[in-house]
Order: C-alpha cells, then sequence, then structure tokens
C-alpha cells in the first residue's frame, strides 16, 4: 500500500530480491504433465514476429509479458542403464537438472530444487520460505512408475537431495495457512470449529482491518476494501466445493471425478491461493503441480472423458491427437486464467504482479508419445520488474540444458551460484 511504503521499502532491504522499483520480486513454476501436440502447441515465427499455436491461442492477450522458448531438454531425463520411467523423471529433473536414483523404497535421492535454492536465498524476508501446491494426490513412498519411488513423481519441489517439500492440495488447508495461525493439528481443529460455527475466518480479522483502514489513504481503503472483498469470494468458493464432500483418497493413482466442483474449479482455486501469497507478500516463490506426469485425469468438462496418459500414446492415432490437442487447450485457459489475475493485482512500488514476478509454464516431456526430453515446452511469462525483453518467442540451439534457465532465475534472486543442475552456463537469452 502506498501509505505503507517507506515500511515496505525498509522491509525490502532486510532481505528478499526486489525489483528496481522496490517491489518484491517473485519466482514460480507451473507445471503440465505428459507432453503436448507440439505441432499445435509451438509457436510459428522467431522473435517479437511469431503468432501462438493453435492451442496456445488463450495466451495471445498475454503476448507482451510472455516469452516461449523452444530448444530446452533435460538430458537426465531419458532412459540410460535404469531403463524405464520416464514420467518419474520428467517430474524428478524439470525443477533439479539431477537424475533421480532409480529405488522404490526410502533411500529416494535426487537434488535440490531451483525454487528451494531461491527459497533459502530470500525465504527469510517472508512469513513462508516457500509455497507448494498441487492439484493432485499426494505420495511420498512406493512405487510408481517402471521402479521408481512416488516421491520423485508426485513432488515438484525437493529442500534437499532426499527431502521432498510436499504439496498441499487442499485449497481449504491453503487458505487456513496463510490466513490463520498454528500447525497442523492446530489448523485442522481451526477449520473443524469453523465448519461447526459457519463462522468465516475473515469475522476474526475484520475488527483489525477496519482499525487499520482508519489509518490509510483513500486510495489503500479501496485497495483493502478490495482485497479483503476478494477473499472472501474466494473462500466462499471454497465452502461450496465442500459441500459435495471430502476428495476421494489420495492413496489413489488419479482421481477419475477430480475434487469435488470438477477439476478446472480446482485449478483456479490453488492458482488464486497462489496469487493470494505474493500479494500478501506471504512468500515469493511458489510451485504449483497441475497433475504428475502419467497421471490418467479425466477431462469430462471438455468432452474427453479418456485418460490423459492414455491418450497421450496415441501412435499417431487422429482421434486421440484431437482428444490431447482439447486437453493443451484447455491447459492453455488456465495458465491464461492465472495471468489475468496475476495482472489485474498491481504492487503500491509500481507494475502488477505479474510485471514483477517470474512464472514458468513447463513440462517435464515434450512428446509424451515417444517420451521425449527434448523440445520441452516452456513458457517463462512476466517482466522481473523490467528486466526481461518479453513478448517474443526465442528458438535456442538444440538441447540447451533447462538448468541454463534456472541459473538465470536464481541469478536474478540474488542468488551468488554459477553452479546448478546440468547447466553449463547461464542463460542469456531472456
Amino acid at each position: 500500500m502506498e501509505s505503507l511504503l517507506p515500511m515496505r521499502l525498509a522491509a525490502a532491504e532486510a532481505g528478499g530480491a526486489v525489483t528496481a522499483s522496490g517491489a518484491p520480486l517473485r519466482m514460480a513454476f507451473l507445471y503440465i504433465p505428459n507432453g503436448v501436440i507440439l505441432d499445435k502447441w509451438r509457436p510459428v515465427g522467431e522473435g517479437k514476429d511469431f503468432q501462438f499455436g493453435a492451442t496456445m491461442e488463450p495466451l495471445a492477450k498475454h503476448k507482451e509479458s510472455l516469452q516461449i522458448f523452444t530448444g530446452f531438454e533435460h538430458a537426465n531425463g531419458w532412459a540410460g542403464k535404469d531403463g524405464g520411467g520416464d514420467h518419474a523423471r520428467a517430474n524428478a529433473t524439470v525443477l533439479t537438472g539431477v537424475r533421480p536414483k532409480k529405488t522404490s523404497g526410502s533411500d529416494i535421492q535426487l537434488g535440490m530444487s531451483v525454487d528451494q535454492v531461491a527459497a533459502r536465498e530470500v525465504g527469510s524476508a517472508t512469513r513462508f520460505k516457500s509455497l507448494e501446491l498441487t492439484c493432485d494426490a499426494v505420495r511420498a513412498s512406493g512405487g510408481c512408475d517402471s521402479g521408481y519411488s512416488c516421491a520423485y513423481q508426485f513432488n515438484l519441489s525437493w529442500r534437499s537431495e532426499t527431502q521432498p517439500a510436499t504439496p498441499e492440495p487442499s485449497p481449504r488447508l491453503v487458505f487456513e495457512r496463510l490466513f490463520g495461525s498454528g500447525n497442523k493439528e492446530e489448523r485442522a481443529k481451526s477449520f473443524m470449529a469453523r465448519q461447526q460455527k459457519q463462522k468465516s475466518i475473515l469475522d476474526f480479522v475484520m475488527e483489525d482491518a477496519k482499525a487499520m483502514s482508519k489509518q490509510l489513504g483513500r486510495n489503500d481503503q479501496n485497495k483493502l476494501d478490495e482485497y479483503l472483498t476478494g477473499v472472501r469470494e474466494i473462500e466462499q468458493r471454497i465452502a461450496s466445493m465442500e459441500k459435495f464432500g471430502p476428495p476421494p483418497d489420495p492413496g489413489s493413482e488419479a482421481p477419475e471425478e477430480g475434487v469435488p466442483g470438477g477439476y478446472e474449479a480446482h485449478v483456479r482455486l490453488m492458482m488464486d491461493m497462489q496469487v493470494l501469497a505474493f500479494q500478501t507478500d506471504s512468500t515469493r516463490i511458489s510451485t504449483l503441480l497441475l497433475a504428475h506426469d502419467g497421471s490418467n485425469q479425466t477431462f469430462k468438462e471438455i468432452g474427453v472423458p479418456d485418460g490423459h496418459h492414455s491418450l497421450s500414446h496415441h501412435q499417431g492415432d487422429a482421434g486421440k491427437i484431437a482428444k490431447l490437442e482439447k486437453i493443451d487447450l484447455f491447459y492453455a485457459r488456465q495458465f491464461a486464467y492465472y495471468l489475468d489475475q496475476m495482472s489485474r493485482v498491481k504492487d503500491a512500488q509500481g507494475g502488477s504482479l505479474l510485471d514483477n514476478s517470474m512464472v514458468v509454464y513447463c513440462g517435464g516431456l515434450s512428446d509424451g508419445n515417444r517420451h521425449r526430453h527434448d523440445d520441452l515446452p516452456v513458457i517463462v511469462a512476466g517482466k522481473a520488474g523490467g528486466r526481461f525483453e518479453a513478448g517474443r518467442h526465442v528458438k535456442l540451439g538444440s538441447n540447451t540444458p533447462m538448468s541454463n534457465l534456472h541459473l538465470r532465475l536464481l541469478k536474478e534472486m540474488g542468488c551468488k551460484t554459477d553452479r546448478f543442475g546440468d547447466a553449463t552456463e547461464m542463460l542469456k537469452m531472456i
């Protein structure tokens, strides 16, 4: 808020990467599974002069905030002496650049992910070092893909070589974490109490908000009112979803019916949670796993009742390819929604959340039919506070390590390192 800007700038100096205007710099990752139909996804043209592919068309309105990359690879995703398991390796390598140890036991080993390296550097500047979200099941043990532990496939974020950062699938629990207090058990008790009393969490803080409002200028009063209204609307949407009952057993591979209210509703609520976390400066680092690689999520809302993974092995079948194109378009619409929310929220120091962020929308496979780990679908949204030249399609040299991008993102977050994953150099074309 403008009224609190001196205080915010002082806090920024205490830690965390900031833009030239003094706004906090945020970093987010959103993961899409099972590859894409590249012929319909890949842009036509290069540089500023390009046209979106058919399944990326929903993103056209945000063209000036996007960089679309062609040529990234994760070499450690390919099959080697450890054989099959491309889906597990796709998830495991995408933010680490490291080959996972093939095991279905407890002796998992990977590497720290890019988001956690950044969180270690700037996490002390916010209430939460990072926020890990998922629209999928949560699994940290057992075997999932050709002898690989489920931990590799159901986690994007890794705090260390042996410790994944387990993501949260429940919008309600994310909401409570951001706006409640206490540990997991205390939040659960708070949730049950609110369910019994039918009392909004905002009622507990409204009195303080009103007192704070008296100290603010008119513009900030309007901003506070707009923010509280938005939070209440999200809480009402969560409550509406909960009327359908609890989600399916998280131990299942992929719930056919999705969460109550449908898969799209779940995806958008989790995106809203991420935006709220950035808007309140609760954290500046977040990951969102839309679905794990190998997921057989269905899309009945768009007329595709078939499992995504099953369709991805289309073997050239035109009917299956057409359904996959619908799924690619579905995910592009969700990302466009996310960008809408990020661009709508304005920073007091200038620009929008999107302007002052680095958001990577990506997958660990390009061609799901052949399990290819090169030519990966990667979009970087946001301008990093003016540091990035957006609005272009960048064709890299073939087989450029995606870790080169991560190294560049770490530099922007203030991390003093010249090594990450299998990076060969810091990406300059961004």
